[in-house]
């Protein structure tokens, strides 16, 4: 079947059953062009064995996932309008589930939001973008300008647009890395590469060109949240504390005292600033150290409410068993320091780490403890990071609130 003048690629048997599921991404090893080979970011028909039309995608020749999907509409016109229309989708989606909230925010989510390999964070005025997929890159001029239009005409203050395309990924796609202010046609360049927040009533300095990922992460908002509400009257505890935001979540919620923790030295100035930002110098005191030495350290009872935010252990699955001895490392460590009737917040942000893995590992670490677990939440990410079911991908948060005891 012909579909507009585009290039054509068959692909396998498994890949058809994997599109008809709803999952949009093509290997290189389910793939097959027909006659030529497409031009590498360019949009491609993808055809049955049976030449039926399964869908239309952006190529890439030098990337495992050779085929990212975009549409299975074969009545679709991929033109500035079209893509105009599903930014606009995804910021009215925004603002219906983030509310106010949506002045900081994920405004696209790569696949969750039919842009296969793009993310962009919204930072009060600024705009944090990253661009993981070559189809998206050529796009960059007709797709950062409707973003601008689409916010700007509902009133919004958008004063520019970063690109964080500092990651690895970039190359396996064929792609330099960098990063720096995009220039939009008519809006002057912003002079500094730092803005500031507010979330859940908090003050925030977010270095978006130096910070980790996009330079804050948005997607623990309402766990954070949460946390807040356990933590009148405790000693506190917060690990791997990167800008401070759980510490002065707790310390909001009216913690006795919090102690901060990161090993980056960088982290720790950010979070000393943010402290001072929302005048908590004499709840919250920070500290340069390692997680991992600083627990066995620990004298038990201390705290009794501990909080473990970790980088993600494992980005593949050939270490996810490396990555669980980690995460039960810690995990355990903090149950034994403890009182019972102590609280603890433990997450992995890992999508290889799945859920049925991390409950398995948060089992262990109880009972290897000697306690056991009550729980009081289990959460995922803020919902302006959704979660496509057909997407295993994009399910990647895990969150829990347990009572030790």
């Amino acid at each position: 079947m012909k579909n507009r003048d585009f290039p054509q690629v068959t692909v396998t048997k498994k890949a058809e059953d994997s599109i008809v599921g709803g999952h949009p991404w093509i290997y290189d090893t389910e793939v097959t062009p027909i006659g030529q080979a497409p031009q590498d970011g360019t949009l491609t028909d993808v055809l049955s064995t049976k030449d039926r039309y399964m869908g239309t995608g952006f190529y890439n020749s030098h990337s495992k996932i050779r085929v990212r999907l975009i549409s299975r509409n074969a009545n679709d016109t991929f033109d500035a309008a079209f893509f105009k229309r599903r930014i606009q989708y995804a910021w009215d989606y925004r603002k219906t589930v983030m509310g106010p909230d949506a002045d900081c925010c994920r405004i696209i989510f790569g696949e969750a939001d039919q842009f296969p390999g793009l993310t962009v964070d919204r930072f009060h005025n600024i705009l944090v973008t990253q661009t993981l997929s070559l189809g998206i890159e050529r796009l960059k001029p007709m797709l950062f300008q409707a973003l601008y239009e689409v916010l700007t005409q509902d009133g919004q203050r958008i004063d520019g647009i970063y690109e964080r395309n500092d990651v690895a990924i970039r190359e396996l796609e064929g792609m330099q890395q960098g990063k720096g202010f995009y220039q939009l046609p008519g809006v002057p360049m912003p002079e500094s590469t730092v803005t500031e927040i507010t979330e859940n009533g908090i003050r925030y300095l977010v270095d978006f060109e130096n910070g980790q990922k996009t330079g804050f992460f948005l997607d623990q908002k309402y766990n954070r949240r949460a946390v807040a509400q356990l933590a009148k009257g405790r000693t506190v505890l917060d690990c791997f504390t990167h800008t401070g935001s759980f510490a002065l979540n707790a310390a909001k919620g009216g913690a006795a005292h919090v102690h901060a923790v990161d090993i980056s030295a960088d982290a720790v100035a950010m979070t000393k600033e943010n402290i001072c930002r929302n005048g908590m110098e004499t709840i919250i005191d920070c500290e340069q150290a390692n997680v991992f030495d600083l627990l066995p350290s620990l004298q038990p009872k201390k705290y009794d409410f501990i909080i473990l935010d970790p980088p993600a252990f494992t980005k593949s699955r050939k270490t996810v068993r490396s990555a669980s001895r980690g995460y039960k490392e810690i995990n355990l460590r903090a149950m034994r320091l403890l009182p019972r009737g102590g609280y603890l917040a433990t997450c992995s942000c890992s999508h290889f780490m799945t859920d049925s893995l991390f409950r398995r590992m948060l089992h262990d670490a109880a009972a290897d403890a000697g306690v056991a677990l009550r729980q009081i939440e289990a959460r995922q990410q803020a919902p302006d990071h959704p979660v496509l079911w057909n997407v295993p991908e994009t399910d990647y948060l895990k969150f829990y609130l347990f009572q030790v005891v």
